[in-house]
């Protein structure tokens, strides 16, 4: 029994190496995807649902199993059993398909910092250079793929640049982004700042009182 991990767009499955001294008589795979199983027949015959699924070549000469293109909807167990005047032989793989995730890298008009690693199988991890204020959260999609995305604000204003890092097992990624600095005024400061402004409004509306009596009385 072997693992395999697939991520390209083709996967070839073989069967366990027989003598050329041993007479070939049968030749089975049998296929237990995620969702429901599928079996080829003995030799030359297949009886699979997923067309995606094939004789690499001849099966008389070479059993193995070719899938193309590869899917996710092909993870499962693979076990092929080799019938010969010798005995029964059986090969088994645990196929793992993976996806590598959709990176994207932005700011928010609060001057928060998204890193987002969409659709990945399995899902990715997501670092922070320098590390600030982060929160991270994961939504399963339902086809086994999962979106991360990373939230992050640093305190510090000499902060100008940061890099996010995405690690998978497709590869790793790292995208960087300058920070647009967003002013931010405590509540105190807002409160003085409208208080500002209510009184020199108040002024200007005392002055353009003034000015209208004082032309009332001129006329009279």
């Amino acid at each position: 029994r072997g693992g395999a991990q697939m991520s390209a767009q083709m996967a070839v499955l073989s069967c366990p190496l027989i003598t050329q001294k041993a007479v070939l008589v049968t030749v089975r795979w049998e296929i237990i995807l995620r969702d429901k199983p599928a079996y080829t027949n003995e030799t030359r015959a297949i009886n699979c649902s997923d067309k995606t699924i094939s004789w690499d070549s001849r099966p008389d000469r070479n059993p193995a199993l070719q899938i193309d293109p590869v899917a996710i909807t092909h993870d499962g167990y693979y076990r092929c059993e080799v019938v010969t005047h010798h005995g029964h032989f059986y090969h088994g793989y645990h196929l793992k398909v993976l996806v590598p995730p959709d990176v994207t890298l932005f700011q928010l008009e609060n001057g928060t910092i998204v890193c987002r690693a969409a659709a990945g199988k399995p899902a990715a991890q997501i670092s922070w250079t320098p590390g600030g204020d982060c929160h991270t959260v994961e939504e399963p999609l339902g086809n086994d793929t999962v979106t991360v995305q990373s939230s992050c604000r640093w305190e510090d204003h000499r902060v100008s640049n940061v890099s996010c890092s995405v690690s998978h097992l497709t590869g790793n990624r790292s995208l960087s982004i300058e920070l647009n600095q967003v002013l931010e005024f405590p509540p105190s400061t807002l409160l003085i700042v409208l208080y500002v402004k209510f009184s020199l409004f108040l002024v200007i509306l005392v002055i353009v009182g003034f000015i209208y009596f004082q032309r009332i009385k001129d006329c009279r």
